[in-house]
């Protein structure tokens, strides 16, 4: 069997590759093993469950939430509500572990399963193969230990999830957003509700697109992976800003009064200075990866602020901050994480101070983001290639050796292997888009010949 877990939870094509007996399987064994940890010790456990509106959460809901009852584990079912409103409830409440169904921006045939550790936190590397390895073990015939009598958990709705959320929202926000026309693209995801709801009760004047959810049209031409009907809607309705989120509204994009996309980087530019003036941004240093756009690195650097880079991947940035303290972190796809407020990416969160900024400053999100300029970025993507060579082909180092010696200080390579696939991602920023296009291009005709 090939890993399950991938770096953000298990996704599949929901009753295909994710079905209810794989969901209620990995409950119970994320049960059994949380409890050998001795997460549960001296205590009942309990459990927080969310979900995004997919027509397959309401099935795969009922699965997770029959697993860990019958292992023992109580549950509050908080419906449908975002990842990070899930991870936040985890750690209020005390609850042992979280639960949320969803497949975030992907297409609405796929779901997936991610669990929260004790205080809200995504499960440690060791701790996912732990349960995939007993899961496993039970699947092919070892019996689970099954609690009877008033040893099975308990089920019950918790619907002050929404307003517990929305009031954490609005408590840490830096100043309110009176006088601020702003359109949230919801994408028919979790957010619908949550989010209109705190924007409107932190004084902004809200009109919302993409926020009617029918377990079908999640993500569906719309939120941040489907930026074009937010641009219109923002130079429609004269807005001041847009806020785009994906389907369980982890992420944040945003877009500028005049229809331009403000992307993750920009808005990580915007809130780290803005933190910095605060007093918050810890070692004046913030966490992104090796994906951020060159103009996001020369920003800060210009800015006078430390720029530590990671691996691709949101729980790389975040592993990073928690190791060395740092307050802010994030990705070009719209993950930021704001560690004092939040334990995961939360679009919610950024969008709100995000907006608080241009509220703050009077300043217009263009201007703002104006801060940083974004390079010419080339991705070519080289298929059916032996992507493990990518190290070590002396060939290949000598043209990426070339090709950064012809960019100089204003372009950058990154080679980058396919975690899933046998494929190599070529990326070439340059201040002129020919000059990343020409030098990608040869790049990717290196690697094709080298690796092929």
């Amino acid at each position: 069997m090939g890993r399950l877990f991938g770096t953000d939870g298990v996704r599949g094509v929901a009753n295909a590759d994710l079905t209810a007996e794989l969901a209620l399987g990995l409950s119970v064994a994320a049960a059994h093993v949380l409890a050998e940890a001795g997460t549960f010790e001296g205590h009942r456990p309990t459990a927080v469950v969310g979900r995004d509106p997919r027509a397959s959460g309401e099935f795969l809901e009922a699965a997770v939430v029959a697993g860990l009852a019958s292992a023992g584990v109580d549950v509050l079912r908080v419906g449908v509500l975002p990842t990070p409103a899930v991870a936040h409830l985890t750690g209020v409440l005390g609850a042992d572990l979280g639960v949320m169904l969803s497949a975030s921006h992907n297409a609405m045939p796929d779901n997936g399963i991610k669990f929260f550790a004790r205080g809200g936190h995504k499960l440690a590397d060791e701790l996912e193969d732990k349960i995939e390895a007993v899961y496993e073990e039970h699947r092919t015939g070892a019996p689970w230990e099954r609690p009877t009598g008033a040893g099975v958990g308990r089920v019950r709705d918790f619907g002050e999830g929404f307003e517990t959320y929305v009031s954490h929202l609005l408590s840490v926000l830096p100043n309110r957003l009176d006088g601020l026309k702003i359109v949230l693209d919801e994408a028919h995801g979790a957010a619908a509700h949550v989010s209109p709801e705190a924007f409107s009760r932190a004084g902004a004047q809200v009109v919302t697109i993409g926020a009617e959810p029918d377990g079908l049209n999640i993500n569906d031409g719309c939120g941040s992976t489907h930026l074009e009907l937010l641009k219109a809607a923002v130079v429609e309705h004269g807005a001041d800003l847009g806020i785009a989120h994906d389907g369980d509204a982890d992420r944040c994009l945003a877009v500028d009064a005049a229809g331009n996309e403000v992307d993750g980087d920009q808005i990580l530019a915007v809130l780290a200075l803005a933190m910095r003036e605060a007093g918050t941004l810890r070692g004046d240093t913030v966490v992104a990866t090796v994906m951020s756009n060159l103009g996001f690195k020369l920003a800060m650097e210009r800015e006078g602020l430390n720029l530590v880079q990671t691996a691709v991947g949101d729980r790389y940035v975040l592993e990073s901050m928690k190791e060395n303290g740092y307050a802010l972190g994030g990705e070009q796809s719209g993950h930021v994480i704001v560690l004092d407020h939040a334990t995961t990416g939360d679009g919610t969160l950024t969008g709100l101070m995000l907006a608080a900024r241009v509220a703050a400053t009077g300043k217009s999100l263009a201007d703002l983001a104006g801060v940083m300029e974004r390079l010419p970025q080339i991705l070519v993507n080289v298929k059916d290639v032996d992507k493990s060579r990518v190290t070590t082909s002396g060939e290949l180092a000598a043209a990426v050796t070339a090709a950064e010696r012809e960019l100089g200080s204003t372009g950058r390579v990154l080679l980058r292997p396919s975690g899933t696939e046998p494929l190599v991602r070529v990326m070439v920023e340059a201040a002129d888009i020919e000059q990343a296009r020409a030098v990608a291009q040869r790049l990717a005709d290196v690697v094709k010949s080298a690796l092929g």
